[in-house]
C-alpha cells in the first residue's frame, strides 16, 4: 500500500518562500511520476507541478512557471516543490500526489493517489 504525506505549508508574505515536502512510503518500485496539485475553497483542483521518474522531465502550470521549482531524491523517495515569489492566489491546501506523465493536460500529468495534504496561506 502506497502512502504519501506532505508537510512544509504554512503562512508567509507575499513575495515570501516555501519547500514542500512529499515522502512516499510502502510500495513505491512501480511508480511513473509524482506531482502537486492545489484546491482553494471553492475552486477546482489545479495540477501545479509533477516530474516523471522515468526520465525526470518536470512539468508546471503556467501559473507558476519561473517561480516553484520541483525536485526529487530517488534513493529516499522524497519530492520537494520549492516556491518563491509567492502570491496571495498561491493560497490553497497542496496535494502531493502519485500518477503519470499524461501528454494534452497542461498540468503535466494525472494522479491515481495522494495525501492529506498542507495549507499554503500566502497573506501580508
Amino acid at each position: 500500500q502506497l502512502q504519501i504525506v506532505e508537510s512544509g505549508g504554512g503562512l508567509v508574505q507575499p513575495g515570501g518562500s516555501l519547500r514542500l515536502s512529499c515522502a512516499a512510503s510502502g510500495v513505491t518500485s512501480d511508480l511513473l511520476a509524482i506531482g502537486w496539485f492545489r484546491q482553494a475553497p471553492g475552486q477546482e483542483r489545479e495540477g501545479v507541478s509533477c516530474i516523471s521518474l522515468e526520465d525526470f522531465s518536470t512539468y508546471y502550470a503556467d501559473s507558476v512557471k519561473g517561480r516553484f521549482t520541483i525536485s526529487e531524491d530517488n534513493a529516499k523517495n522524497m519530492v520537494y516543490l520549492q516556491m518563491n515569489s509567492l502570491k496571495p492566489e498561491d493560497t490553497a491546501l497542496y496535494y502531493c500526489a502519485s500518477g503519470r506523465v499524461t501528454p494534452g493536460l497542461a498540468s503535466g500529468c494525472s494522479y491515481d493517489r495522494w495525501g492529506q495534504g498542507t495549507q499554503v496561506t500566502v497573506s501580508s
